[in-house]
C-alpha cells in the first residue's frame, strides 16, 4: 500500500463519519438571542454613573501621570564609574 492510498484511505474515513461542511474548515457559530433590555431603577442608575465617573476619574490620572518622568527621578540607583 503505498502513501496516497493510505491518506486516501484515511480521508474516506473521515469523510464517512463527519458531515461535508465540517471537513473544509470552521462550522458558523450560532447566533445569541437578542437581549431583553430590563429596566433600571434609581440605584442601577447611581451605580453606572458612579462606574462611568471613576473610569473617567481613572482615564484623566492616566493621561496626568503619562507626561511626567520616571517615578525614581531623585535616585539613579547604581552607578559605574568609567574605570576598570
Amino acid at each position: 500500500m503505498t502513501r496516497h492510498d493510505i491518506v486516501l484511505d484515511s480521508w474516506m474515513r473521515l469523510s464517512a463519519l463527519t458531515p461535508l461542511f465540517e471537513i473544509g474548515g470552521k462550522a458558523k457559530p450560532l447566533k445569541a438571542p437578542k437581549k431583553e433590555k430590563k429596566e433600571l431603577d434609581e440605584d442601577d442608575i447611581a451605580y453606572h454613573e458612579k462606574l462611568k465617573a471613576d473610569a473617567k476619574a481613572n482615564k484623566e490620572m492616566a493621561e496626568k501621570a503619562k507626561g511626567k518622568g520616571p517615578l525614581n527621578a531623585g535616585q539613579q540607583g547604581i552607578k559605574k564609574s568609567g574605570k576598570k
